[in-house]
Formats: C-alpha cells, structure tokens, sequence
C-alpha cells in the first residue's frame, strides 16, 4: 500500500485525482503542500493513531483467551472511528478545495490527473524509481468525472 510503504496520504491521493479529473485543475508542488499540510496534523495525529490501535488489536483478537471477544468488539469499534476520522479529513479536503479551486490553472481532465499524482509521488518520495501513477485510480477518476484516458 502505498501509505505504508512510502508515507502517501491516501486521502491526498484521492483529492490529486479528483480535482484533476473534475475539473481539470493543476497542481504545483507548492500547492500540494499547501494541501498536505491542510490536513498533515489530523492524519498523523488521529488517522494514524487510531490504524495503530486498531493493528496492536488484531493479534489479540485472535488468542485463545477470553480477551479475545472483547478485544474484537474494540478493534470493531476502533476500525469505524478510524474510517470516520478518514471521512472528516475528505471534508478537510473538500473544504480546501473550495476555499483554492479558483486559483489553480486548467488543463485537459485526462492528463492533469497522472501529472498531479506524478507531482505529489515527486514531492512525497525520496527513492527513485518512483511508483508510477495508480492506473486504477487514474481510470475510475476519470470515469466517474466522464472522461477517458489519454
């Protein structure tokens, strides 16, 4: 994943793809910054915490004693705070976006999406060769926006 394995927000992600797939919005890479930090602190102090409570649980979930049920209530529970702290940081992104998208230049949807992703992968990682843009996630942005790849 590549959360895990290079430190990407995923929700960053997400917002890279959709603003460039729906409205052909560019991102440069001090406007990717600008984003990143919009929600750095929520993610590293909340989403991430909570995905770390939730993986100490998961062993335990599994012993043979009686801590195991409860401990699988609590990584439930665990697992739907965490997916509604990831929610309220999409509507972080959303915000941003309204409060920006008059700013950020224009471009044709199909490409603006690879190279926003292309832009943050250049600003988040420092190994070479980096991954290239998700071609599943570049394809379904573009088809829920209405557009094809190029």
């Amino acid at each position: 994943m590549l959360q895990d394995r290079y430190g990407i927000d995923v929700n960053v992600l997400l917002f890279c793809a959709y603003v460039g797939a729906v409205h052909g919005a560019v991102l440069s890479a001090q406007e990717l910054s600008e984003v990143s930090g919009a929600v750095a602190e929520w993610q590293d102090k909340v989403v991430r915490s909570l995905r770390a409570v939730r993986r100490v649980l998961k062993p335990i979930t599994s012993d043979p004693t009686p801590i195991a049920a409860p401990a699988a209530a609590l990584r439930e529970n665990v697992k739907a705070m965490e997916l509604e702290a990831e929610r309220l940081e999409q509507m972080m992104l959303e915000r941003f976006c309204a409060a920006h998208i008059g700013r950020w230049p224009r471009a044709e949807p199909a490409a603006v999406v690879v190279d926003n992703i292309d832009a943050l992968f250049a600003l988040s990682i420092d190994k070479t060769p980096r991954p290239g843009p998700p071609v599943r996630l570049v394809a379904a942005a573009l088809a829920a926006a209405g557009q094809t790849r190029p």
